[in-house]
């Protein structure tokens, strides 16, 4: 319970009045006095300052507003006077009576011997002294200044000074009743009314130890409109935000770990890739490297002969010159070297213009495409990248197709699209490696794709280059071969009327 809010605030309140109380009382101790007679002392002085002004203009004091600003500050201040001129005169008086006159004697003539009084000197100028005097008889405290004038007039003012040891005590002992009593109620009151704050905070609390064990059902059900309430409501806020964030990151957990899985598979891909790419280029290299010794050595002077050696080393470095293009075109595109730099074009001339780049091809594989389009089709793309995919797909069409020979180019619009599709007959694509073909240095026979020089690169850059259009592709399996495709906008009669 000592640890307890309600408890420990309690106890700060009632720390805090008691030093205030505390603070009070050693002040009222050892300034207040000081303070009080400072201050009598300033008044003194001020009448004083007051009578020498009216001396300047009245020197008698004669005129009635004279006597009547005289008497203001005299009655104001609460002081007693006497002024007398230079033959001894009485000139003004205020409440002054015998006791002054007195006074005034004793000053002119020596102290008598039956004086009453003790005098201390108080404050000592050239032209006035201030002192502070007891009656033995009464006990009462005075100050009393005796100044002269440039005039001649000389006078003695006195103010009462209260004994105010007497009135610190018991101001001093009523303020500690007061705070006793103050604190009491005060300690009373501030446990009563924490406990209506403190009770929902412990609930709180409560909560917040459930929220740390992962349970979000329990809700704040106060209905304080104050910052408790505001509190209670961010603490529901946050355990079903904590609620959903934890279900989402149990379903990213799942999806990191298939994706985990789904790398340590491509990296597979990729090592058994390099290794592949290192046998290729390490049979063509021995190749060109043998054959050009030979040459250079005069192995075989045989001119049929020594054109076999120059028709190998050409044709073992072109195929290493293609893949070494081939990578190089997918690293651009695939980290941004590569522009996309939209035009419209015929979609039907750069397809007929692919097909005619690869007639020698086609007369070796004895086969021949079939595509066939009397109209022109423009489409929005970068013709250069379209006319990269195109040969793609019409080479990996050549490259697989089976000994029906048959390859179909066709072209399809519909609703603003353009899909070309090119199709092969052959073996179909399993269907688990329908999404792997498009990883680049994957290979689904890789028996075969070494065989007629593949590098399994081609449809990655197929992807690339319909990625950065942000255009779909894909790939079908049909009856008897499979069908890959892509779309792109159309450009329409109308629309290049208008241009």
């Amino acid at each position: 319970m000592r640890k307890s809010i309600r408890y420990k605030m309690a106890a700060l309140i009632v720390i805090i009045m008691a030093l205030s109380m505390t603070s009070v009382v050693i002040y009222s101790s050892l300034f207040m006095e000081r303070y009080y007679t400072e201050t009598k002392q300033k008044s003194i002085k001020s009448v004083y300052d007051s009578l020498n002004h009216v001396g300047k203009s009245d020197p008698d004091i004669s005129s009635t507003d004279s006597v009547e600003q005289l008497n203001r500050v005299c009655e104001t201040l609460g002081v007693t006077m006497i002024v007398v001129d230079e033959n001894g005169n009485t000139i003004y008086s205020y409440g002054a009576g015998k006791k002054l006159a007195d006074i005034w004697r004793d000053m002119i003539f020596g102290r008598s011997a039956e004086q009453e009084n003790t005098s201390v000197l108080v404050e000592s100028k050239e032209a006035y002294n201030i002192y502070s005097t007891e009656d033995k008889t009464s006990m009462d405290r005075y100050y009393e200044l005796f100044g002269t004038f440039d005039n001649g007039n000389s006078a003695i003012i006195r103010m009462s000074v209260e004994s105010f040891k007497e009135s610190i005590s018991i101001t001093n002992k009523f303020y500690l009743g007061i705070g006793i009593i103050a604190i009491i109620v005060a300690t009373m009151v501030i446990l009563i009314v924490t406990s209506r704050y403190t009770k929902p905070l412990l609930e709180l609390a409560d909560i917040s130890k459930k929220m740390s064990n992962l349970d979000f059902n329990a809700k704040y059900m106060g209905h304080h409109n104050d910052e408790l309430g505001v509190l209670g409501n961010s603490m529901n806020d946050m355990s079903e935000k904590l609620e959903r964030a934890i279900k989402e990151l149990k379903s990213a957990n799942i999806q990191l770990q298939k994706d985990i899985k789904r790398k340590e598979e491509v990296d597979e891909m990729r090592k058994e890739f390099i290794s592949n790419v290192s046998h290729e280029l390490k049979t063509p290299i021995a190749l060109i490297q043998g054959y050009a010794e030979g040459l250079q050595e005069g192995i075989n002077e045989n001119p049929e002969d020594m054109q076999y050696y120059c028709d190998v080393i050409v044709d073992e470095a072109d195929k290493m010159n293609k893949m070494v293009k081939s990578l190089l075109t997918l690293n651009q595109l695939e980290f941004g070297d590569s522009r996309v730099n939209m035009e419209c074009f015929d979609i039907v001339s750069v397809i007929n213009g692919v097909i005619s780049s690869m007639k020698i091809k086609m007369q070796e594989k004895g086969v021949e495409i079939d595509f066939s389009c009397n109209e022109n089709i423009y489409v929005w793309a970068d013709e250069f990248q379209i006319e990269e995919v195109i040969t793609n797909y019409l080479s990996n069409a050549l490259n697989h197709v089976d000994e029906n020979k048959e390859i179909t180019v066709k072209i399809v619009k519909k609703n603003g699209i353009v899909r070309v599709a090119v199709f092969n007959t052959g073996k179909n694509i399993p269907e688990e490696e329908m999404n792997n073909i498009w990883i680049k240095f994957y290979k689904v026979d890789k028996a075969r794709t070494r065989a007629y020089g593949g590098n399994g690169i081609g449809l990655s850059i197929v992807k690339a280059i319909m990625d950065r259009h942000n255009k779909d592709y894909g790939v079908i399996n049909k009856e008897n071969g499979v069908e890959f495709w892509f779309e792109l906008d159309c450009n329409t009669i109308e629309e290049r009327q208008s241009e």
